[in-house]
C-alpha cells in the first residue's frame, strides 16, 4: 500500500539541483511517474549544468533554474519563481542544506523526503512524510524508494535520455566522420582523486586502436587539469585521437550514444553512458561502486575501491589514493570482456 497515494494529474516538484550524475539517476523516476500517469505535471529545480542535459526530456514539463553562483540571491530567485504556486507533492531527493531551503520554500501538502537517519543538514525538519528507513543501497535504488512510497512501479528502468529526434543527424554526422567505430574515453573529473594518469590513457588509446579497431575519442570538460591531460595523451599516443573536450552535454549524448564503448572515470558522463545503454567500463577507486558506480554493466567495473577479496559495505566513505592504483592491464581485461560480450 502506498505511503502517499499520488493524485491523478498531480503537480509534482522535484528538488535535486546539482550533480549531473544525480540528475541522470532522477530520470528513471521521472519516466516512471509519467508512465504511471501521463497527465502529471513535473517541475524540476536544477542548476544550469544538469539543466542543459535534461532540457527537452519528454517527461519534464518545466525546469526552474537554481543559479548556485548567485549565493543567497539564488534562493530569492527560486522563491520568486515558486511564489503563488501550489504543488501536490514535493520529492526532496537531495538532502543537503540548499535543497532543504528550496523544499521549505515550496508550497505543498506533501513534501516527501528521506528518513531521518539518511537526511543531512537538518533536512528532515522540512519534509513530511518521510520514506521508511532502509539499509544503504545504490543511489538509483534509493530514489526508487520514493516511487515505492507513491505506489508507482519503476520497472522497466528507463532513462529516455535521447538523443532527441532533432539531435540524431548530428550524432550520425559525427560518427560518419570517423574511420572506425569509436571508444569514448572520459578523461576528466571535478575531483583529482578520481583521475587517472595521462600516460595510461595514451597506452589504452593505442591498445584500443591496435587490438580492437576502435577510434579513441576524448570526452570531458575544459578545466586546466583536463586540458593538460589531453595534451599529454596526444603527445604520447602513436595513433590519431579525436578530442571533444568541452562539448555541450547534449552533443556529448550523441557522441556516447554512437560509440561502441565508453571507458570513464567516476563522473557524470559515466552515468550518461549507462543511461544510453552504451557498454561502460568504469574506473572506480575514490567512491564506493556499490553506491555510486554504474547502475548497469557491473561486470565492467574496474574496482580499486576495495582490497582484493574485500566484501565492503555500501557506504559514503571515500578512499583517497585508490584510482591511481588501476593498471592498464586491469582496464584491458574489462575491454576483453566487452569484446566477448557486447561486440
Amino acid at each position: 500500500m502506498a505511503l502517499v497515494p499520488l493524485p491523478r494529474s498531480a503537480r509534482v516538484l522535484i528538488v535535486m539541483m546539482s550533480a549531473v550524475g544525480d540528475a541522470v539517476h532522477v530520470l528513471p523516476v521521472v519516466t516512471a511517474l509519467k508512465r504511471h500517469d501521463p497527465t502529471l505535471h513535473i517541475t524540476w529545480v536544477l542548476q544550469p549544468g544538469p539543466a542543459s542535459l535534461v532540457r527537452g526530456h519528454p517527461g519534464v514539463d518545466e525546469i526552474v533554474i537554481f543559479e548556485r553562483k548567485g549565493g543567497w540571491r539564488a534562493f530569492a530567485d527560486v522563491r520568486r519563481k515558486l511564489a503563488g504556486r501550489r504543488f501536490d507533492v514535493v520529492l526532496d531527493l537531495q538532502v543537503y542544506f540548499k535543497a532543504s531551503i528550496v523544499t521549505a520554500l515550496a508550497q505543498a501538502p506533501v513534501k516527501l523526503g528521506f528518513d531521518r537517519a539518511r537526511a543531512r543538514d537538518w533536512n528532515w525538519l522540512v519534509t513530511g512524510p518521510r520514506i521508511p528507513p532502509h539499509a544503504p543501497q545504490h543511489v538509483q535504488d534509493q530514489y526508487f524508494e520514493f516511487l515505492d512510497a507513491l505506489g508507482v512501479a519503476y520497472e522497466p528502468v528507463e532513462w529516455n535520455l535521447g538523443p532527441w529526434q532533432h539531435e540524431q543527424a548530428a550524432r550520425d554526422a559525427f560518427h560518419a566522420g570517423l574511420s572506425r567505430p569509436s571508444a569514448c574515453l572520459v578523461i576528466g573529473s571535478t575531483h583529482p582523486e578520481k583521475e587517472w594518469g595521462a600516460e595510461r590513457w595514451a597506452a589504452l588509446a593505442d591498445a584500443l586502436w591496435d587490438r580492437y579497431g576502435l577510434q579513441p575519442v576524448l570526452a570531458g570538460g575544459r578545466s586546466e587539469r583536463e586540458l593538460e591531460t589531453e595534451r599529454e595523451i596526444m603527445a604520447r599516443a602513436r595513433h590519431p585521437i579525436v578530442s571533444t573536450l568541452g562539448v555541450p552535454f547534449r552533443e556529448l549524448v550523441g557522441i556516447i550514444d554512437g560509440s561502441a564503448l565508453t571507458v570513464s572515470l567516476d563522473t557524470g558522463p559515466m552515468h550518461i553512458s549507462v543511461a544510453l545503454n552504451t557498454p561502460t567500463i568504469a574506473l572506480m577507486g575514490y567512491t564506493n561502486p556499490k553506491r555510486t558506480g554504474p547502475y548497469r554493466y557491473r561486470e565492467l567495473i574496474v574496482d580499486a575501491y576495495g582490497d582484493p577479496g574485500e566484501d565492503y559495505p555500501v557506504s559514503i566513505e571515500k578512499r583517497p589514493g585508490r584510482t591511481s592504483r588501476i593498471t592498464g592491464e586491469q582496464v584491458l581485461e574489462k575491454v576483453e570482456i566487452w569484446a566477448r560480450t557486447y561486440q
